[in-house]
């Protein structure tokens, strides 16, 4: 067990001897016979699951077959004897093996050596450093505390002259606090994880044996390829094609939900393109493996090249590349204007996705064929386009939908046990990725509890300074750090390699406690609770033995029923299984399911229902590829998902365009883990919007998602109470939903400043020393907080100052507008969207930053802006006018509106462009709308005493 793992991770199998056997060596003592043979029963039973054909993995044998010479060409000749001589002195020092003589082998020495590193974990947690994380907590608890006594000192101390806006401020207050409590607690166990790659190579790729490694099938999901460039796509493909892992195992399927004879050319330029550009990769280890990103990045690409032919290819191979871009140009430029009689295929027949709401389903088989090699004549990874049907009159459900059908093509066609889901512009940056997810879901006993490995989103193109918070980092490598410490990450759409099984709505694998120790040297009578439970244990090994080529021990739940999982495909007869059950009540009959229903819940589908059923993948014997490709056409009709349960217990969940959080939160909620994989070198790379309008309208996209899941059944306040899923985790899940509607209290919050300075007002009566204090307090524990998180995490000062600017500018533009559309949505039916209307931007780097787009989201913090501007000006020119006595209660009121406007600047500074000019349309509506707020205010200024006679004064000597 390596230090920082926790017990529980592998099921108190911690020092691994289950998994694999070793050789009874002379002078190694080893464990008595009677021992060997347990460890081989439990080890096969083990290390079944992992096989792609449903067969067992046999532990026996060792790993002296693993090419040794190719190790120490991984760690250099010197490296190499270091860590072997370094792993002699350790298991010596650990009394595990006696001294060895100075006349053994050296061969022998390397042999044991990776015996004992393959049996070694294939990761770790790495738990963040007492010296940092403690006082951390301690900040954060004092924090709190500080926050009860500044809520009840506002509570109870109103300012009675401008009691309005005491009240909203309070309620403001009190709303912030519950937002900081959901988003601060679950960061409270922050962990970080690394894995072992080398381990995974020598468990599971044996020299001489079969590869063991898990198949993997991996989704692009693509809508228009004219908002979705092609090239971008095609890259994406490419940089999977050339992943690092064994070809036979990877399989590739792009579904086109646009119906576009574009992407299917494209496609097939791809296809023929890879054929160069994979062997090119491979040989030469080039990184990353996407053409576009190769080629430029400005880096010394000859740096650890030592092949002599490595400039010569690289040059022919981009200009092949160059040569494919203006195939794919030109397919893009005569995509534009489509004829009338619509789009012909090669072969002269015309396009079956002409029509894209009404066409029959395709599918189209690029690679991984027989005959499809590349030129060096090796095999090539499966490359399958996939359009789904779409008909009138039936619900598709967008993306959801899409990822369904391909779940179920793949199910048909290849039936991995592990999928990889992308979007169409991420493509693969680390060529080991998906070897990194394999640490955890191949891990023989945690693997099983884990429904997907998330890797963080990174992009390409973003400016130095990240004005609009594009890359996220805060949530990345701040939040998502605290959840892996619970239950896992959420899903955030892409990035993800998910568990097949837990997608098909299963519980997780409940695992057997091991069993109290106790003292057989007392009599029975003198411990009943020691003597039953002995008994108990001896009858359930008789039944479980009894039953064991029937039925496996292990069972699964869905939707509240027991569901007994067999090892091979075909269904067994129901009759035959209850005949063997007569007499066990501990087996539920109720817990077997028939093939009635099995069709209620995954479709009329016998292919797919018996792949439901291949908890290791593979296909069921005597299939063939044509009655296959049948198959799949029909499980991607538009009516096989009616009356069953795909998108609500099963795949990708219906019911929001945020389906990725619903899908991780019902996982979750059933028991499932997730892990947080952050390799050293990152996993996968993107494109994010970078100028001003494009990301308020994605970040609206994203608050109308969790508004609907908020008015939704699934709401995490109160669905799944009755599951598995952990309070600090549901936390987690209601901040996701609630936090578009902390822009109410938000904009409120900034409008406060502008009308305190314009009417004199404040919200805060005079202060005491005590209450100086405590505010003083707040303050420092905020700084120290975010001081103390930044330590920990790494993240830098700047990217915590860009979130916490764009976390006012989203929640007064995109939160604010996501809430009443949502609203409008559910409640009245009523679907609104925003336009967006685009000015040309400049041909240099990072010009679509300065792309100025119209949009009504750009309004209410224009407006806030301008409120501020004008409030500070209206308060200092009355306290000139009216003295010394007016500037100390003027200091807490520009604090506030200055605080407004610097969090606002990064939208200012987007609204004014690189040559300072703004838009006229903004300019009118927002001095318009201040204009008319501000007068109204003066004109009704409910601060001013209302009189309803004469004025009754005593005149005095002026009268």
């Amino acid at each position: 067990m390596v230090a920082g793992d926790e017990e529980d991770n592998y099921d108190d199998q911690n020092d691994f001897d289950d998994e694999f056997q070793t050789k009874n060596r002379q002078d190694d003592p080893g464990p008595p016979k009677e021992r060997l043979l347990i460890l081989q029963e439990n080890g096969d039973n083990n290390n079944q699951q992992w096989q792609p054909n449903g067969q067992a993995f046999s532990v026996a044998g060792s790993t002296a077959g693993k090419d040794l010479e190719g190790d120490k060409e991984i760690y250099g000749s010197s490296e190499w004897k270091e860590r072997v001589e370094k792993w002699k002195v350790r298991q010596e020092k650990r009394g595990l093996v006696s001294n060895y003589d100075a006349g053994n082998d050296q061969v022998e020495e390397e042999e044991d050596y990776l015996m004992a590193e393959a049996r070694q974990p294939l990761w770790r947690k790495v738990p963040i450093p007492s010296s940092l994380i403690n006082p951390y907590r301690i900040v954060i608890v004092l924090r709190f505390i500080v926050l009860v006594f500044f809520l009840r000192f506002r509570i109870l101390t109103p300012a009675y002259d401008a009691f309005p806006l005491w009240l909203i401020s309070v309620i403001c207050e009190v709303w912030f606090a519950f937002s900081w409590i959901l988003d601060q607690f679950p960061k409270w166990f922050p962990i970080t994880r690394e894995t072992y790659l080398d381990r995974l190579s020598l468990r599971f790729e044996r020299e001489g044996e079969p590869n063991q490694l898990g198949l993997v099938d991996v989704f692009v999901s693509t809508v228009d390829p004219l908002k979705e460039p092609p090239i971008i796509t095609a890259n994406t493909v490419l940089s999977i094609l050339a992943v690092d892992y064994p070809v036979e195992k990877v399989s590739c399927y792009v579904s086109d939900d646009g119906a576009s004879m574009l992407l299917f050319d494209t496609l097939s330029e791809t296809a023929e393109f890879a054929r160069r550009w994979v062997p090119f990769c491979k040989k030469h280890n080039v990184e990353p493996r996407a053409p576009e990103f190769y080629f430029s990045e400005k880096i010394d690409y000859l740096k650890d090249k030592v092949h002599p032919s490595f400039v010569k290819e690289r040059r022919a191979m981009k200009r092949e590349y160059e040569e494919f871009k203006v195939r794919v140009n030109a397919l893009v430029a005569k995509a534009q204007k489509k004829p009338e009689e619509g789009w012909v295929m090669q072969d002269g027949t015309p396009w079956p996705g002409n029509n894209t709401r009404d066409h029959p389903g395709m599918i189209q088989v690029y690679l991984g064929s027989a005959g499809a090699l590349d030129v060096d004549g090796k095999e090539l990874p499966r490359l399958v386009y996939v359009s789904r049907e779409k008909r009138p009159g039936y619900q598709h459900h967008k993306k959801a939908g899409a990822m369904n059908a391909l779940v179920r093509v793949s199910a048909v066609l290849t039936n991995a046990p592990f999928m990889l889901n992308l979007d169409c512009d991420h493509y693969i940056n680390n060529s080991k990725a998906i070897r990194e997810s394999m640490c955890f879901l191949m891990d023989p006993q945690f693997g099983k509890k884990l429904c997907y490995v998330q890797f963080p989103q990174r992009f390409d193109g973003i400016d130095r300074h990240d004005r609009y918070a594009n890359r996220n980092v805060v949530f990345f490598d701040i939040n998502m750090l605290g959840l892996d410490g619970l239950q896992g990450p959420v899903y955030v759409g892409t990035g993800c390699v998910f568990n097949r099984q837990a997608l098909y709505g299963y519980d997780p694998p409940i695992s057997e406690k091991r069993p109290k120790m106790h003292c057989d040297c007392w009599p029975s009578w003198c411990c009943c609770c020691c003597g039953g439970s002995r008994k108990k244990a001896k009858n359930k090994g008789e039944k479980k033995s009894f039953l064991g080529g029937l039925l496996r021990s292990k069972k699964k739940k869905m939707m509240g029923k027991n569901y007994v999982r067999k090892r091979s495909a075909p269904v067994f007869d129901l009759e035959e299984i209850e005949e063997g059950l007569e007499g066990y009540d501990e087996l539920e009959k109720s817990s077997l399911m028939s093939q009635k229903n099995f069709e209620k819940r995954f479709g009329q589908s016998p292919v797919f229902i018996a792949s439901t059923l291949m908890e290791n993948g593979g296909l069921p014997e005597g299939t063939n590829s044509t009655s296959l490709i049948k198959e799949a056409i029909h499980v991607i009709s538009c009516g096989y998902e009616e009356k069953t349960e795909w998108g609500k217990e099963i795949g990708w969940i219906y019911g929001s365009v945020t389906e990725d959080i619903l899908t991780g939160f019902k996982m979750h909620c059933r028991g499932w883990k997730s892990v947080y994989c952050r390799p050293k070198k990152t996993a996968f790379k993107g494109s994010a919007p970078i100028n001003l309008s494009d990301r308020l309208h994605q970040v609206l996209r994203w608050a109308l998602g969790s508004v609907e899941i908020f008015l939704s059944r699934h709401c995490p306040l109160w669905y799944g109470y009755a599951g598995k899923l952990k309070w600090l985790e549901r936390l987690a899940y209601i901040n996701t939903i609630v936090y578009p509607f902390t822009s109410i209290p938000l904009l409120a919050y900034c409008t406060i400043p502008a009308v305190c300075l314009l009417t004199g007002k404040f919200i805060i009566p005079t202060l005491s020393n005590l209450t100086s204090v405590w505010f003083l307090a707040l303050f420092i524990s905020i700084i120290a907080t975010s001081v103390l998180e930044l330590r920990w995490s790494g993240v830098s000062i700047q990217d915590w100052w860009r979130n916490e600017q764009f976390w006012v500018i989203g929640g007064v533009s995109a939160h604010l507008f996501a809430v009443f559309q949502g609203l409008l949505k559910v409640l009245a039916g009523v679907d609104t969207n925003f336009t967006v209307t685009a000015k040309a931007a400049e041909d240099t780097e990072f010009g679509e930053l300065y792309l100025f787009k119209w949009t009504t989201l750009l309004i209410p913090p224009t407006t806030l802006i301008i409120l501020n501007m004008v409030g500070v000006v209206a308060g200092v020119s009355d306290a000139i006018n009216n003295g010394y006595g007016s500037w100390g209660p003027l200091f807490g009121k520009l604090f506030f509106a200055f605080w407004v406007i610097v969090h606002l600047y990064p939208f200012l500074k987007g609204l004014m462009g690189r040559q300072n000019r703004t838009p006229t349309i903004v300019v009118l509506w927002s001095i318009l709308l201040a204009s008319i707020f501000s007068l109204v205010w003066v004109r009704i200024d409910p601060f001013l005493p209302k009189q309803t006679g004469p004025v009754l004064k005593q005149c005095g000597v002026e009268c």
